[in-house]
């Protein structure tokens, strides 16, 4: 049994830790970024799914096609200063999901603006009855979820359904 000497030790941790920095994505890099954008996303959707099975309906499964369309959206809100299911071009919910190839036959939309954590955002939809519905409908099967910071609200979301 070969046993490594301290300098050894000290040098194999330092090598390690270099190496995983290395791979970590830089704080402030888009990586980062997105990162982040990925965990608040899952973590709504984590939310969305406690309620749901308290009312008996089955969990929802993340869809790339609804995150887009609901990320892309945030982003606009954010970026261009407006608070509305109809972005400024005039498209509705309905034609940005289906031009991200969506083609469900049930969708709907929940947005809102200034909560700034996921449970913040939840609370709020899960007091309003028309969001709550939405969240609740046993129908919708599928779902993304979109944020964003920036703008006169600050903190920007949107949750695209399907089924």
């Amino acid at each position: 049994m070969q046993t490594a000497t301290p300098l050894r030790t000290r040098l194999a941790l330092v090598a390690a830790a270099s190496a995983a920095l290395a791979a970590a994505p830089a704080v402030g890099s888009p990586q980062a970024a997105e990162a982040a954008t990925v965990s608040v996303q899952n973590q709504v959707i984590q939310l969305v799914n406690v309620q749901r099975t308290k009312a008996g309906c089955r969990a929802l499964a993340l869809d790339a096609r609804l995150s887009r369309a609901a990320q892309a959206h945030s982003i606009d809100m954010a970026k261009r200063r407006y608070f509305s299911h109809t972005s400024l071009d005039g498209r509705t919910f309905a034609q940005r999901i289906r031009a991200q190839g969506y083609t469900g036959s049930i969708i709907g939309e929940n947005i809102a603006a200034g909560y700034p954590t996921p449970k913040a955002v939840m609370d709020a939809w899960m007091k309003s009855p028309a969001h709550r519905a939405n969240i609740l409908n046993c129908r919708y099967t599928a779902i993304g979820v979109g944020s964003a910071v920036g703008g006169p609200y600050r903190y920007y979301w949107t949750q695209d359904f399907g089924g």
